[in-house]
């Protein structure tokens, strides 16, 4: 099989894995409101983790104002993120996954943090803070 096929399974397989983590704190038809819009969220991490350290190490060197076009030539893309966590990161600390989620979302740059916006995706955090804070991914 070739491996962009054995790429494309393994990110439906994850998927798939989160959708039965779900079933509990959500009906099938809700689904797509939290699903889609992590996709969204690892498809950016997974973009920037290359460029992630370096960026994040760039925005601690700045003391400017506009740092905006800097991280953007850093990252390689016209969008960045200056959290220190990552979703893999984010796994380390399960205790405060909520708080180091918020924190990771809120280090994206604006216009990625506006599409995050649209899913209204922040409702849905809370609720899979309680709700599946005992479930390990």
């Amino acid at each position: 099989m070739p491996s962009t096929a054995i790429n494309i399974n393994e990110k439906a397989n994850l998927i798939w894995a989160i959708a039965d983590k779900l079933t509990g704190p959500y009906k099938p038809h809700e689904y797509g409101e939290v699903i889609l819009p992590l996709t969204v969220i690892r498809r950016f991490d997974c973009i920037l983790e290359k460029t992630k350290e370096a960026v994040v190490q760039k925005n601690r060197e700045l003391n400017i104002e506009v740092k905006d076009p800097l991280l953007c030539k850093v990252s390689g893309y016209p969008f960045y993120n200056t959290s220190p966590f990552t979703f893999k990161k984010l796994l380390d600390d399960p205790d405060n996954i909520e708080a180091n989620f918020r924190s990771y979302l809120n280090g994206f740059s604006e216009n990625v943090r506006n599409i995050i916006e649209r899913f209204k995706f922040d409702n849905h955090i809370n609720n899979l803070s309680e709700k599946t804070s005992r479930i390990s991914f």
